[in-house]
């Protein structure tokens, strides 16, 4: 039992130097491992040290699949950590070393293995910063109904003026259906276009020069919408902080007024917090 608990704390926590250094060990072998996958990619590097680099690939997913396993054994709710975002990562990172034994090429999935690498955070204590995240995330969250309608919008375009092009152009040169049409208006609207389709006739390119602007015109709209939301995020969390309390440890202000804790340095705040609403 002692050696679950000890095992828990180095595998799942950082406070100890055995933790941070299975850690940094760990994303060192992440890194290691994708890039023995690109290399792997690589024809010429592919034919000359392609067996040593299938040899690397099954050994680090079975250094990765031992670790999964003892991540749910030293878990104290074993399912809670599979369905976890870093648990699915984890199971995702080692599944296509075996896939690719009935389906070849779905070895260079474990790509994803490089997602692992976001527990860096944790090593680095850059958890600080999820504030700002969680910030960010909320003004998304709270102009998704703006930008689904501005969307509606740039597909009702789209769709008029892939019909428009179509008409005018026709299959001749290359729109040879509504749907195709429409690709083609959105690739225009969004970039410069592909080249693989392009308008002949002269008002098909007035229809193009249309298509272009309009969409240097709407690719500001959704940056507006976000900004316009992170803006009074922004002053939604200035009204919740305390600006005339110092944290003892640090001697920080702008702490939330729930805060516990300041989120410098972890001191506790809330006797200071009381002192200072009397």
């Amino acid at each position: 039992m002692r050696l679950r608990e000890h095992l828990y704390r180095v595998i799942f926590g950082t406070d100890t130097r055995a933790g941070r250094l299975f850690d940094l060990v760990l994303i060192y072998t992440i890194l290691l491992s994708v890039i023995a996958v690109m290399l792997d990619s690589i024809a010429s590097v592919n034919a000359s040290y392609g067996v040593e680099l299938y040899y690397l690939e099954w050994f680090f997913t079975l250094l990765f699949t031992v670790e999964y396993g003892v991540r749910i054994y030293i878990s104290e709710k074993p399912l809670k950590y599979i369905f976890s975002f870093y648990g699915l990562v984890d199971l995702l990172s080692i599944i296509p070393t075996y896939v690719a034994i009935l389906f070849p090429g779905a070895n260079y999935l474990l790509i994803i293995r490089l997602i692992r690498v976001l527990r860096v955070f944790r090593i680095l204590k850059m958890v600080r910063y999820s504030n700002e995240a969680a910030m960010l995330l909320r003004a998304i969250r709270s102009s998704r109904r703006k930008i689904l309608v501005f969307f509606s919008a740039v597909l009702v375009i789209s769709t008029v003026f892939g019909s428009l092009m179509y008409v005018v152009e026709g299959a001749e040169h290359g729109f040879t259906s509504i749907p195709k049409s429409i690709y083609w208006t959105v690739v225009t609207m969004t970039t410069v276009g592909y080249g693989d389709i392009t308008p002949q006739t002269i008002l098909g390119q007035l229809i193009s020069v249309m298509a272009m602007l309009t969409g240097y015109s709407i690719i500001a709209i959704p940056t507006g919408i976000v900004s316009a939301e992170l803006i009074e995020e922004i002053r939604r969390e200035k009204q919740q902080q305390v600006d005339n309390i110092l944290c003892p440890g640090c001697g920080q202000d702008n702490h939330r007024k729930d805060a516990r804790f300041c989120h410098f340095c972890a001191t506790p705040l809330r006797g200071i917090i009381e002192i200072g609403k009397s």
